[in-house]
């Protein structure tokens, strides 16, 4: 375990970040899909690996959740906007046709993520996946 000194406030909106919204997002988007949802026709039966990965958490308890969320309210609500911006500016690139600015989003994203999984692997028990 890396143990990190910081403030209440500076806790609650990293865990907004980095744990409570990636719930909400989970929860949302299965939500949105089965709005999808027509008499002969579930989204669902097409789903495969990428929607399992992403929407794993949202078979998480929804009242432990739910008491999370209320719990961090004001840091959650924040990085709900953050997130919101993200999308927004995703849509405006592609609504635009502009090819290189979602490349350059999701390569950024990307480099990122294969940074931070590459510290997890270096971290003692190697908890990179």
């Amino acid at each position: 375990a890396h143990i990190r000194r910081m403030t209440p406030e500076e806790h609650d909106r990293v865990l907004a970040a980095v744990s409570h919204l990636p719930h909400l997002a989970a929860y949302a988007l299965v939500r949105a899909v089965l709005r999808m949802r027509e008499s002969d026709l579930d989204p669902l039966d097409f789903a495969a690996g990428g929607f399992r990965d992403f929407t794993r958490i949202a078979s998480s308890s929804p009242e432990m959740w739910r008491d999370i969320v209320l719990t961090n309210r004001e840091a959650l609500l924040a990085q709900i906007d953050a997130l919101a911006d993200e999308l927004a500016s995703l849509r405006e690139a592609l609504e635009s046709r502009d090819g290189a600015r979602l490349l350059s989003s999701f390569t950024e994203a990307k480099q990122a993520r294969d940074a931070w999984l590459k510290r997890l692997e270096s971290m003692p028990g190697g908890q990179g996946r």
